[in-house]
């Protein structure tokens, strides 16, 4: 289900945020969250997540992320979207990392310099995919 607000909080489950189905670019700033400072920005065609003016999350195209925690040892989303997306997150750079899609083993991803990892995922409408990062 797409977040018709753009980004919203609940602190047992985590940040939801995005909305694959608008067809022109929208975006909500200074939402806070557990002390920090998020900005979404979103549409059909990408879904970007800062944190304190950092990047967290990107997906081209656009998707729709719930129930979004993170910490320093691992990262767990739910996402959905229309159509297969492409998912950047930044971790720590030069680090390697655990990933899950769907409670399914992917495989260790290490991280760029800069500390990006992407992900494929195949998405279809109404359904989630679980995604989990952990770091080694």
């Amino acid at each position: 289900m797409v977040i018709k607000e753009l980004i919203k909080a609940d602190k047992e489950k985590g940040l939801d945020f995005g909305n694959y189905e608008l067809a022109e670019k929208s975006k909500k700033a200074d939402f806070e969250f557990k002390g920090d400072v998020y900005k979404v920005k979103t549409y059909k065609d990408i879904t970007k997540l800062e944190r304190n003016d950092m990047f967290v999350y990107e997906s081209v195209p656009g998707t729709t992320v719930h129930e979004f925690k993170a910490d320093a040892t691992e990262i767990s989303f739910k996402v959905e979207g229309n159509v297969a997306a492409q998912a950047t997150l930044e971790l720590e750079s030069d680090k390697e990392y655990n990933v899950f899609i769907d409670g399914a083993y992917a495989g260790i991803m290490k991280t760029n310099l800069g500390g990006k990892i992407s992900l494929s995922l195949d998405l279809e409408e109404g359904k989630t995919v679980e995604v989990m990062i952990k770091k080694q």
